[in-house]
């Protein structure tokens, strides 16, 4: 049987609150699917279970904080050596009707044998109409119907706590929801996209009243409590960064006129929502130039460089309400322009609407700042520990340049760097600084 445990959602997290479960007990799952949504001080993560079998049993309920490596659930693998140590053997009777019933886990069989429930007329709520635990429970404790209301009977929406609140503040009536949970229970997920639909062009409904969530042993950030949250978790990284890191710090201008041109006429070609920008060359620029110079891209600890295996790159977000969050585009260096594009797109996005994932923020190689559209000319940025190094990009400006001798007017960026002289020095910086600006040089090789 394995655990599965509150993860480490960035280098500054020690602590989480779980938000959402996203499976139930007998649910089956794979390592990758999405479980549970956890908040961190920064945003609500999605996270994915890391083993394949059968949830037996959830550990803490949805509200509460959880400090990290702290066991959330119990999962039984699907092992035959798993099922023999988890499961008695069933009486004969039992058997018989197993084997007349829908594909079920020895943990569910065994409950039904405890329950003496007849799975051979159990409905299988489960994918495949596999019966799965909680199917058991329903079938040896059916509800009592609710009382008629006129010439129908009300539904009752099943729908987790947080599936209610958003439902609640987007004005939505959970009736109208199609659940894709266990026994179609409706998630977040299910509620954000019927949003989406509704605005979209499929009419509104009225509002619902909302409905009475139960007290949590923890209360999730919301609002002006989660920028305060992130203030000081920003605060407390920053100041560790600067007392623990010898920063140094490296700039150069870039000439983007051959980049500018080769965008323009590619662009030409392409529908508007498809047209590249220059940031996401800066971007695979960056991340190239990062394999060149493998130094500036990786971790330290131990009183040592560990080099990244890949260039998984985090980009430095905003927040609408205030914050920064800097998740990853994993393997950067090997997206094509049009690839990288897209996914910084979908990595915004996401970001500001609450949807990231537990990698994008566990593993992000090296951080680049894009302060560009902010007005702002050249900064001088601060380390993410434990990396070793932050890139930095202004905005695009057009300046009088020199070129063979005759001065012109050229499209420029300022590129700045800042690295941990624990690890390189200004040499290593300089020539990660060149090779970013020989790749703009040639943007059709990007």
């Amino acid at each position: 049987m394995a655990e599965f445990r509150m993860p480490a959602l960035g280098a500054d997290m020690d602590s989480g609150v779980l938000l959402e479960w996203l499976v139930h007990p007998g649910d089956h799952v794979r390592h990758g699917d999405i479980v549970a949504v956890v908040d961190t001080s920064k945003a609500a993560i999605e996270v994915e279970c890391f083993d394949t079998g059968v949830v037996d049993q959830l550990l803490v309920q949805p509200g509460t904080r959880v400090p990290v490596g702290e066991p959330l659930a119990l999962i039984t693998s699907d092992t035959p050596e798993a099922a023999a140590i988890a499961v008695p053997a069933a009486p004969a009777a039992q058997t018989a009707a197993t084997e007349a019933s829908p594909v079920t886990s020895p943990l569910v069989r065994h409950q039904a044998d405890v329950e003496h429930v007849d799975l051979a007329h159990v409905h299988g709520t489960g994918p495949g109409g596999r019966v799965t635990r909680a199917d058991v429970e329903a079938a040896s404790h059916p509800a009592a119907p609710p009382p008629p209301t006129g010439d129908h009977e009300p539904r009752r929406v099943r729908a987790s706590p947080l599936a209610r609140r958003l439902a609640t503040e987007l004005g939505l009536d959970l009736a109208t929801v199609v659940g894709t949970g266990s026994g179609g229970a409706i998630a977040a997920e299910d509620v954000r996209q019927a949003a989406a639909a509704r605005v979209a062009g499929v009419p509104a409904t009225e509002p619902v009243a909302p409905t009475p969530v139960p007290a949590r042993p923890a209360a999730a950030a919301t609002g002006g409590d989660r920028t305060a949250a992130m203030r000081q978790t920003i605060a407390a990284l920053m100041a560790r960064s600067k007392r623990e890191i010898p920063h140094y710090y490296l700039t150069e201008t870039i000439d983007l006129a051959a980049l500018v041109d080769h965008l323009r006429a590619r662009n030409c070609d392409l529908p508007v929502p498809e047209r590249l920008i220059p940031a996401a060359a800066l971007l695979k620029a960056a991340a190239r130039g990062l394999t060149a110079v493998p130094d500036l891209n990786g971790f330290y600890a131990d009183d040592q460089l560990t080099r990244a295996d890949a260039v998984h790159l985090g980009i430095a977000i905003s927040l609408r309400g205030g914050g920064l969050v800097a998740p990853a585009i994993h393997h950067a260096d090997q997206l094509t322009l049009a690839e990288l594009m897209a996914r910084l797109k979908d990595l915004v996005a996401r970001t500001r609407a609450g949807r990231l994932h537990r990698a994008e923020l566990a593993d992000p190689t090296i951080t680049v700042s894009n302060l560009g559209d902010q007005g702002v000319e050249s900064f001088l940025g601060v380390i993410y520990p434990p990396q070793v190094a932050l890139v930095g990009f202004g905005r695009v400006t057009d300046r009088p340049w020199a070129v063979a001798g005759m001065l012109g007017v050229r499209p420029t960026v300022t590129m700045s760097l800042a690295a941990d002289h624990r690890v390189t020095d200004g040499a290593t910086g300089a020539r990660y600084l060149t090779t970013v600006n020989d790749l703009l040089q040639q943007p059709e090789q990007l």
